[in-house]
């Protein structure tokens, strides 16, 4: 492949309309008449949509008969057709490092929409940084190192599950870790899935018993990740395991501890609807398939070890530190429920008829804590009117401003079942608007809205009271279809509260992924690269990335199980080289770029600064740091900026 360092430049610059997203607003034609004057430049035209193929064929083409050793394409933005066009590039016999990707769509066209002439004339001053930062752009051969063949995925859900499923029949070793005592998620707590209504510890039951009975799967319940060191395909992972005192393989589950102990405490399982003892099985299905100890209530009487007939308890058990070594890690960590505390306009925790919708699918279950009867907390009789409250806490600029996603389907779902266990009761929905995306969806809501005795009111509500002597609950809002006051007695109100990302911040800083506002992992591109974050080989999987149902969870659980497959099935993996370089001449190893890095690239040996580079992401922040100029990155010199910045003057 050809290099082009050194030699006499011959750049090609090749400018994209985009569509209309570019030209509509800059002059293209007008920027390659200019950027064809500039030094250097031998070769430059323009094309409608210069991603396509034809628009990538012009550049292997250029690149071949004007023989040409650099190559500028303004474009769109990076992230979007960076590769795209640094394939076309090597296609065309040259280094991807003598490629520049100039972004006139986001940077241009887009915030300059309003001024055509200064829109070009800043399209024009980009491409001509650009070119005089190409003069000088060396050619590097690609980082190289073995990589682990073995993923972790943090996290036990539904996703989790299936993300180290479908590694594991690749033949792929997976370590799930899961910091609740068993594996299953929030999905093993529902009574039914929407649109099908199938019972869905009937469909995730058989998935965790596949994830305890596969040998390539090695399971840490009660567990978290405390520390990640590494890079991409060579990750040492530290993993704190909480101590069970129950041997999962001499538990026989006779349950003669738990009737033993007698410390009773809420369930967390069902959402405190019920009780639970000290030493207990989280639910009947749990994989484990074992009794675990609540460190924070046991009294350590040792009545439960007493009781059990094959001394399986031991009260002494301490915590352990677990050293993995992995080369892709998979963050499946899910979402919880915004705190139906936080809504106190609607009576949660001063009234006990109003529930959370985790807790109303409890008392659908038969094996829940009211045995599958819909009943008022307050005193047990039937609740023949249950108001549902969609949008409880989503949608709220006072509390989660974006929209949850599941609510509203989950609703339905909710209002359905009700009617199958309370034929003659009343059940009414207040929404501000219905979303039901997804296959089936639509139908699904429709057939809850025409089901009689399911009434679905527009508006919000705004307070839910008691009235004095009543033992009733009233919900008050406003319809806003007909504009009138709506007031209505209710035996039970639910609030379809929004979700949350259940994404640990510290987990989240030692991986290095970022967060948005709200705590979910941030992707690459929610297009082009939904599962993937800026650190290599860390990919994300179903609502840790944001509000999501079962099957777009699943789905995205088997995209980053195959992003990880790509990158393990492999010997090595190859990264970027353009990465911090020392002058140890200049360097006085005073430290700073080391305390500064965020990767830990940079170690401080023989009194001079020394890069990692399978570590070092190229992020400049130790160049910005030096104090003496030691740092530089490579193809982005300070000799290279200067350059662009007197290109950039010196135009026109």
């Amino acid at each position: 492949m050809a290099g082009g360092e050194g030699e006499k430049p011959r750049i090609g610059v090749f400018v994209c309309h985009c569509g209309t997203n570019i030209a509509g607003v800059v002059d293209v034609k007008k920027v390659v008449e200019e950027v064809s004057k500039l030094p250097g430049v031998v070769h430059a035209e323009d094309y409608v949509y210069m991603c396509s193929q034809i628009g990538q064929q012009k550049i292997i083409d250029a690149i071949r008969e004007k023989k040409l050793n650099g190559v500028v394409v303004a474009a769109c933005t990076p992230s979007l057709h960076g590769e795209t066009f640094a394939k076309a590039v090597e296609h065309g016999g040259l280094s991807r490092h003598r490629y520049e990707f100039v972004s006139i769509r986001e940077y241009v066209s887009w915030v300059h929409w309003h001024d055509r002439k200064k829109a070009t004339e800043k399209a024009i001053r980009e491409i001509a940084a650009a070119v005089a930062k190409l003069a000088d752009n060396k050619v590097y051969e690609p980082i190289r190192r073995a990589v682990k063949k073995k993923a972790l995925v943090i996290g036990g859900g539904i996703a989790g599950m299936t993300a180290a499923v479908d590694l594991a029949n690749a033949g792929i070793p997976v370590v799930l870790v899961e910091k609740s005592p068993t594996i299953g998620g929030r999905m093993i707590q529902l009574s039914m899935t929407f649109p099908t209504l199938d019972c869905a510890q009937c469909t995730i039951t058989p998935k965790m018993a596949e994830v305890a009975n596969h040998p390539n799967i090695k399971l840490y319940t009660l567990s978290e990740v405390i520390d990640v060191e590494g890079h991409v395909g060579n990750y040492k992972v530290k993993i704190l395991q909480h101590p069970r005192m129950v041997d999962i393989d001499e538990c026989r589950l006779c349950g003669f501890c738990e009737r033993a102990c007698p410390v009773e405490v809420p369930n967390e399982f069902n959402r405190g609807l019920g009780k639970r003892k000290a030493i207990y099985l989280p639910f009947a299905q749990a994989v484990p398939s074992a009794y675990v100890i609540d460190a924070e209530h046991c009294t350590r009487c040792g009545l439960c070890v007493r009781a059990c007939p094959v001394d399986a308890i031991n009260l002494d058990e301490k915590e352990r530190i677990i050293e993995e070594e992995v080369g892709s890690i998979i963050v499946a960590t899910g979402f919880d429920i915004y705190p139906p505390e936080n809504l106190p306009e609607y009576g949660y925790g001063i009234y006990k008829d109003v529930v959370d919708a985790l807790q109303f699918e409890q008392m659908i279950v038969p094996s829940g804590p009211t045995r599958g009867r819909i009943v008022r907390l307050s005193d047990g009789k039937p609740a023949k009117t249950v108001v549902f409250i969609q949008c409880a806490g989503s949608r709220d600029v006072n509390h989660l401003p974006y929209c949850s996603k599941i609510c509203c389907m989950y609703t339905a779902k909710q209002a359905m079942l009700y009617k199958m266990k309370v034929p003659d009761g009343k059940a009414y929905i207040f929404y501000i608007d219905v979303r039901a995306a997804g296959k089936g969806y639509e139908e699904f809501y429709k057939k809850a809205q025409m089901t009689p005795g399911i009434h679905y009111v527009r508006g919000r509500v705004s307070r839910v009271y008691r009235e004095p002597g009543d033992d009733r609950l009233t919900v008050e809002g406003v319809d806003t279809l007909s504009g009138k006051l709506v007031k209505i007695k209710a035996d039970l109100v639910v609030l379809a509260v929004g979700i949350v990302p259940r994404l640990d911040p510290e987990l989240a800083s030692k991986l290095k992924i970022a967060v948005d506002e709200y705590g979910f992992a941030q992707e690459v591109h929610p297009k082009l690269k939904p599962v993937e974050t800026e650190v290599g080989g860390v990919f994300v999987a179903g609502a840790v990335q944001g509000p999501k149902d079962i099957s777009e969870s699943v789905a995205q659980a088997s995209a980053a199980a195959a992003k990880a497959m790509q990158l393990l099935v492999k010997d090595y993996v190859e990264k970027e080289p353009l990465i911090a370089e020392v002058d140890e001449e200049r360097c006085d190893g005073c430290g700073i770029c080391a305390s500064t890095c965020p990767y830990e690239a940079i170690k401080i040996e023989n009194g001079k600064a020394h890069v990692t580079p399978i570590l070092c992401e190229g992020c400049g922040m130790c160049v910005s740091a030096c104090p003496v100029g030691a740092m530089e990155l490579r193809n982005l010199t300070d000799k290279q900026i200067t350059n662009m910045v007197k290109a950039i003057a010196r135009w026109p």
